[in-house]
């Protein structure tokens, strides 16, 4: 088939008559420019008045016109990412391997992240090796589906996703923040808000709230302040979740953790169990193992969640227990250093750190199978091995601290290195891509 002949532009007869067309249109772009001029010169004053109380109309029209855009950046990436490898779905995660990967990793900045928490931010407190951002987890025999920030805000679109639990939960909760908020690149379109235990990750044009609520022992206790409560002495209600547990009522999704709260600082440490109230007369306390303390918790929770659950609209999860790497004679170091400039991780195939207590995790699956009866299912985030062998990824002595270190202070980790969190951009953003995967696949 021959192509259509483009027809001819015809030029006006005479130079002159050329000549004549171009001077009128410059005469008539002066007279309409000089006249827009003076217009809005005139109307400043309403245009600027029109902004200050159209403030949330602007912000749904810059939502709408950046939501297009992320429409068609996630169409683009839905033609070219790779679909999950459905005939292995059912391949488990938690077993493989760390490969350094300086392409793709890390997933954002932690220096960028507005949302980022101090004591996570290692690089701004002056960690100088940057390997720790740099590994990426791959399990035996599949691959983790690939993050995708937009897709998972679609997902939340008018939902609440909330972590409740401890400070590793929250350091979970950061990651996931960071993770999804350098797609929203207006930052009026996005904002953190603390109310006491609470605090709430907003994304306003998908109406998506990623929380985290302290809740460090899920019961309610005396450490139910996020800033003020007691390390060793501590005491627990066991009859009483309900003032917890109205902070994640209405959520969508909840992401549970609690562990590190339950470990023995000293060998006599014991949980004290107060039943009753003051107010009504009948208080008493009981002295229990850490241990036992964590099955009356789990108990509790698992009694709320069946009562109260809506299973056709709340998904659950429960994350495992995130390692700790104090004894640095677990991989062949010296104690008294603790984790401090370990820059890569354990190689050991099947490693474990002593003081990782694995039964844990066991009672909580227990206490959750009660469920299934129900219809009710807690799905286990299974981020244990995979944490054990990262000994580098933690902030140590690189971290805001109360106050500044002085330099014997940064020669003696065993008082002042942190090795229970972990920095970010690095391992939580695993257990992330973890949850992600769970939501969008499974």
């Amino acid at each position: 088939m021959k192509p259509e002949a483009t027809p001819k532009m015809t030029a006006p007869s005479s130079p002159v008559g050329l000549k004549s067309i171009i001077n009128s249109l410059v005469a008539f772009s002066i007279i309409v420019g000089f006249t827009t001029f003076l217009f809005y010169q005139g109307q400043e004053g309403q245009v600027l008045m029109a902004i200050e109380h159209g403030h949330q109309e602007m912000q749904v029209q810059v939502a709408a016109e950046h939501h297009e855009q992320l429409r068609v950046k996630e169409a683009q990436v839905q033609l070219t990412a790779e679909p999950p490898d459905v005939s292995k779905e059912e391949c488990n995660w938690s077993t493989g391997q760390w490969v350094y990967e300086n392409v793709s990793r890390p997933l954002y900045s932690g220096l960028k992240c507005a949302f980022i928490f101090p004591e996570l931010s290692c690089d701004k407190y002056g960690r100088k090796d940057a390997m720790y951002q740099h590994w990426r987890w791959q399990p035996h025999g599949c691959d983790i589906p690939r993050f995708n920030a937009t897709r998972l805000l679609e997902k939340l679109r008018n939902k609440r996703l909330v972590f409740v639990g401890d400070s590793l939960n929250r350091n979970q909760w950061v990651s996931l923040v960071c993770m999804v908020e350098a797609s929203i690149p207006d930052d009026r379109l996005k904002m953190r808000v603390f109310n006491g235990s609470l605090i709430s990750f907003k994304a306003f044009e998908y109406n998506a709230t990623i929380d985290f609520y302290w809740s460090p022992l899920l019961v309610e206790s005396n450490s139910d302040d996020p800033i003020i409560h007691r390390v060793e002495y501590r005491i627990m209600r066991a009859d009483r979740i309900d003032k917890h547990a109205n902070a994640w009522r209405d959520a969508d999704i909840i992401i549970f953790n609690s562990y590190v709260w339950w470990r023995k600082h000293k060998p006599d440490m014991r949980m004290k169990v107060m039943y009753g109230s003051f107010e009504d007369g009948d208080a008493r306390l009981e002295e229990v193992e850490m241990v036992d303390g964590f099955e009356i918790a789990l108990k509790k929770l698992t009694e709320w969640l069946g009562e109260n659950i809506d299973k056709n609209r709340t998904r659950i999860f429960f994350a495992g227990s995130s390692p700790t790497h104090n004894w640095a004679s677990n991989w062949g170091g010296v104690d008294r250093n603790k984790c401090l400039n370990e820059t890569e991780p354990v190689y050991k195939v099947g490693y474990k750190a002593a003081g990782t207590d694995y039964s844990m995790m066991e009672k909580a699956k227990s206490y959750f199978g009660t469920l299934e009866h129900k219809g009710i299912h807690v799905e286990i985030l299974n981020i244990t091995e995979l944490s054990e062998y990262r000994k580098d990824g933690h902030p140590t002595v690189f971290r805001k601290q109360f106050a500044p270190l002085t330099k014997e202070q940064m020669t003696n980790p065993a008082s002042y290195a942190d090795c229970t969190h972990w920095c970010l951009p690095g391992v939580p953003d695993v257990w992330n891509e973890f949850l992600y995967g769970y939501l969008m696949y499974k």
